[in-house]
């Protein structure tokens, strides 16, 4: 929060993004570029944007999350777009059973 606090402080009145990509003076509404940049910098190789969707997503499922909220979350509008993290929300599951049986036998 503070960093965004910040970049908005300084950003002019009137800007629309917070992170504005400027590519040959026009305005991008990609960061495919940035984040080429980004991943060069960090040493990262093969690291698509997409896999920070996939990992929060997965986050979500195996912490219990429903497929609909993570779903709505991740704005899919087809519910079987979701269901390849239903493998993950199982494991949540069955953490979650063996959880009732242990506080059933009292441990």
């Amino acid at each position: 929060m503070a960093l965004l606090q910040k970049v908005r402080s300084e950003a002019d009145k009137d800007a629309e993004f917070v992170f504005p990509i400027r590519l040959l003076g026009a305005r991008s509404r990609t960061i495919r570029h940035a984040w080429g940049r980004v991943c060069k910098a960090a040493g990262l190789r093969d690291f698509r944007i997409h896999d920070l969707r996939h990992s929060y997503a997965s986050i979500l499922a195996s912490s219990g999350y429903s497929l609909s909220v993570i779903g709505k979350l991740l704005g899919h509008s087809n519910p079987a777009t979701t269901s390849k993290y239903a493998h993950l929300a199982d494991a949540a599951l069955k953490l979650a059973t063996e959880k009732a049986g242990e506080i059933i036998a009292g441990k």
